[in-house]
């Protein structure tokens, strides 16, 4: 097996590991709601999506790449394996998002709050607070899945992700509500 490959592995398993203990029973019924923010799969080549793209038409926009779809279905494989379903999945309305989250775990609901911003426009702030306020609501001993843009979740966490990365959340003490990012898992 290529040095790549074990790393990927590693990587998974440590992604499981870290969710098997959020998910113990005594644990999880104790601790505030968890999230896993995952920066959307690797893409084709390029930043941001080409002149003119729409939403509803994936043609028109940056989407996974072969690699990318392997990684989502390695990720969702991974987790299931392991026994853990999150009880929510939400997804940028962006195709490559959706495609991570529907290759990883079937299932997936757009929510505007997890869109990009990267192309301008003054909807950071409310996205960012509409993620904190959400991140407080998740019931205890509950994980959910948001899948989501670099931007995102730099703008939230303050952390620069790699495709793929997830990133193990949990609402804040602080006064800011900024989350408290108990792993960093590359995907």
């Amino acid at each position: 097996m290529q040095r790549r490959q074990l790393l990927r592995l590693g990587s998974a398993a440590s992604l499981a590991g870290a969710l098997s203990a959020t998910a113990s029973s005594s644990y999880a019924a104790t601790e505030p709601g968890t999230v896993l923010l995952m920066r959307h799969a690797q893409t084709d080549p390029g930043t941001g999506d080409p002149p003119g793209f729409a939403l509803g038409q994936c043609s028109t926009q940056r989407n996974l790449s072969a690699e990318g779809r392997a990684q989502a279905q390695r990720i969702g494989a991974l987790l299931k394996q392991q026994g853990l379903a999150p009880q929510r999945v939400r997804s940028s309305a962006w195709c490559r998002c959706q495609d991570t989250a529907m290759l990883a775990f079937g299932q997936m609901e757009p929510w505007e709050a997890l869109n990009s911003f990267f192309d301008g426009g003054d909807t950071q702030g409310a996205q960012t607070a509409a993620l904190r306020k959400a991140l407080a609501a998740v019931p205890t001993g509950q994980v959910e899945v948001w899948v989501t843009h670099q931007v995102n979740i730099t703008a939230l966490t303050g952390i620069y992700p790699a495709s793929g990365e997830v990133l193990v959340l949990r609402r804040g003490d602080g006064v800011d509500g900024a989350p408290m990012v108990l792993r960093r898992v590359r995907g």
